[in-house]
């Protein structure tokens, strides 16, 4: 009667988790036809999410507009995101370990206060930000988009749960062996942590690779090299809203860096999420 029972509710998340998956995938894969249809298919067949003939003429003359820099676009995103993810994983790893490991007075009151500032909507910060940059001269630079975001608090969230699961005794017998915070955090946290670490840096890469809305008020007003790959790509859709084919080619060309990432990490990813999770 039990199994029965179990059996019959893994067959119902199951159908409940295929049913989302496929309201997912069916936009993409939408996209993902339309990207190799030729432009008389897509007029006369949109919704037909296999091409009658595939044809890579979107994304020939994605590459071979001048005006379109795909691919510098893509390496000042990478670079951007890259820098910011290394950066930020220093800076919320510390913190992380100084409210997990360290003991102080008032340490758990702080980082509630700190979690709390998750429920402040980021819009808000938008209008002082952005007369920060104006003042500290990064106004059109790469800067805003890498120091900012440092502060965020979900890898900070993170990786102190995921600390607070190292074995203390662990932690307690190397000081006793004399090494230090920082030789306790570089010896013992770390080598223990490495896939919420991962977990933390694909989330950190994707959204700052995603980001739109920042970049966009950031690169106002300034050349086209600058850009990153999202705010190229809304030109695109602006200037080219008529033509799907090459619209759809540019935001498939986008989202593959991310998926590639995520289908080489994905088991150190499963694993952080898991095990941070139990905690």
């Amino acid at each position: 009667m039990i199994k029965s029972v179990q059996r019959r509710r893994k067959t119902i998340s199951f159908l409940i988790l295929l049913f989302i998956s496929i309201l997912w995938l069916v936009p993409l894969i939408w996209g993902l036809s339309t990207s190799f249809k030729a432009p008389i298919d897509i007029s006369m067949n949109p919704t037909n999410l296999i091409p009658e003939q595939f044809t890579l003429e979107h994304y020939e003359k994605l590459f071979a507009r001048p005006d379109t820099p795909v691919m510098r676009w893509m390496g000042n995103s990478f670079i951007i995101a890259a820098i910011h993810t290394m950066l930020y994983l220093v800076v919320a790893s510390f913190a992380a370990y100084a409210f997990s490991i360290l003991k102080f007075k008032g340490r758990n009151q702080l980082f509630w206060i700190i979690l709390g500032t998750t429920m402040i909507p980021t819009v808000i910060n938008l209008v002082p930000l952005i007369t920060m940059m104006i003042d500290l001269d990064w106004f059109g630079t790469w800067l805003p988009l890498i120091i900012p975001g440092l502060g965020g608090v979900f890898g900070l969230f993170l990786l102190r749960q995921f600390f607070l699961g190292v074995p203390t005794e662990l932690i307690e017998s190397a000081k006793i062996d004399g090494l230090s915070n920082l030789g306790v955090f570089f010896r013992i946290v770390l080598p223990l942590s490495k896939s919420a670490f991962m977990v933390v840096a694909l989330f950190s890469f994707m959204g700052n690779w995603n980001d739109y809305l920042w970049p966009l008020i950031m690169f106002s007003g300034t050349e086209a090299t600058l850009w990153t790959l999202p705010v190229g790509l809304s030109k695109i859709a602006g200037t080219y809203n008529y033509d799907y084919g090459l619209t759809m080619a540019a935001a498939i060309l986008a989202i593959v860096p991310v998926v590639i990432v995520y289908a080489v990490l994905q088991d150190k990813i499963i694993e952080g999420v898991a095990r941070t999770g139990i905690k």
